[in-house]
């Protein structure tokens, strides 16, 4: 169509949090904090931290279905799965080839992205790139961390701010 122009739009959004919560009055026992310190500091009152067994890939995983069914999509029709995560189940396979392989996505290319915080607008802005370029219809893009895993416990001014947990969408095509 002339005077279309090709560009991205959100078609879905998911999330999946690990059961158990660790408040501040938990940390208050490990670590040299209080309740008060640790909210006027970063506004933070519990954190999920995933159970034993419960690795990235679940949440991901998690995320991304409910993210596919808000979008109405099938998991054939993605056409790339971008995984932002630091805390991957291993070095390998990436993160995004469990998740393609349990949501039978058999059409999807996949992709860690190891960006740290950053990871998920990464993988947002690769996402619109692909499909303005009009070289992907779909692409889901998904920011999961099992922090838990790796965090130093006895360090306050990080154990403060990390948890568990993951958020998935769609992106896909959308002529304006």
């Amino acid at each position: 169509m002339s005077g279309c122009k090709l560009t991205a739009r959100v078609s879905g959004v998911g999330k999946a949090l690990p059961e158990r919560r660790l408040t501040n009055a938990e940390l208050e026992k490990m670590v040299d904090t209080s309740d008060e310190w640790i909210t006027q500091r970063v506004g933070i009152k519990e954190r999920r931290i995933a159970a034993e067994g419960e690795y990235t890939s679940h949440l991901a995983i998690r995320a991304a279905a409910d993210a596919l069914e808000m979008s109405g999509l099938k998991a054939d029709e993605i056409d790339l799965i971008l995984v932002a995560t630091s805390t991957p189940d291993m070095v390998y396979p990436p993160v995004a080839c469990l998740v393609q392989k349990a949501l039978g996505a058999v059409n999807a290319g996949v992709m860690d992205i190891s960006a740290a915080c950053t990871g998920f607008i990464y993988g947002g802005s690769m996402a619109w790139g692909m499909i303005k370029s009009g070289l992907m219809r779909h692409v889901l893009v998904i920011g999961a961390e099992v922090n838990s895993s790796v965090v130093d416990w006895t360090d306050r001014d990080t154990c403060i701010l990390f948890g568990d947990g993951a958020g998935a969408a769609v992106f896909s095509a959308h002529e304006s």
